[in-house]
């Protein structure tokens, strides 16, 4: 099975110190969504696997949640692409839950439900937590630098982990298979 896990917030759609609260605040990044499709139509498999402290912080709720979901769903679709699935952590960094990054627990409940090895797929993610959990996990971590992602390349990360402009950059390579 070819499978991509993906970060939402900084990979997807632009980020926001203070959270993406709601569908209206929710953007997609120039290139991300036509990236996802283009995966899609070359036969991978997509899913996302996403912190969200801003459910216990208060910041949103679970409706609101899903409407940035379904604005997400509904614009990919007119590229023609789909995420088969979203996971999501909604605790915060002081809940010591097993689900957030960079803790793997979102990563593995995915394989188990999909049952795969995580193995061979890319993690691709904004932020050293993403890293750390996909290596945890067993999958291969990609730092793209939108989002924080170039705050997070310039104050370092594991050798060996490939780092891409954006989303669109990381899915040229990975369809000419130079990842």
């Amino acid at each position: 099975m070819k499978l991509i896990i993906l970060d939402r917030d900084g990979v997807i759609n632009h980020d926001s110190d203070d959270y993406i609260k709601s569908a209206e605040e929710w953007r997609p990044i120039d290139g991300s969504l036509e990236a996802i499709a283009r995966l899609h139509h070359s036969g991978y498999r997509i899913i996302v696997v996403s912190n969200q402290a801003g459910l216990a912080r208060g910041k949103f709720n679970i409706e609101a949640l899903n409407a940035m979901h379904q604005k997400m769903h509904g614009m990919l679709a007119g590229y023609g692409g789909v995420i088969e699935a979203i996971f999501f952590c909604p605790h915060g960094p002081d809940d010591d839950c097993a689900c957030r990054k960079p803790r793997p627990g979102l990563y593995l409940e995915a394989a188990k439900r999909l049952g795969v090895k995580l193995n061979r797929v890319y993690a691709v993610g904004d932020k050293l937590s993403d890293i750390q959990a996909a290596s945890a996990a067993g999958a291969r971590p990609v730092l793209v630098r939108t989002g924080y992602g170039a705050v997070t390349e310039e104050r370092g990360i594991p050798g060996g982990v490939p780092v891409f402009d954006d989303l669109s950059g990381f899915v040229n390579s990975i369809l000419q298979r130079q990842v």
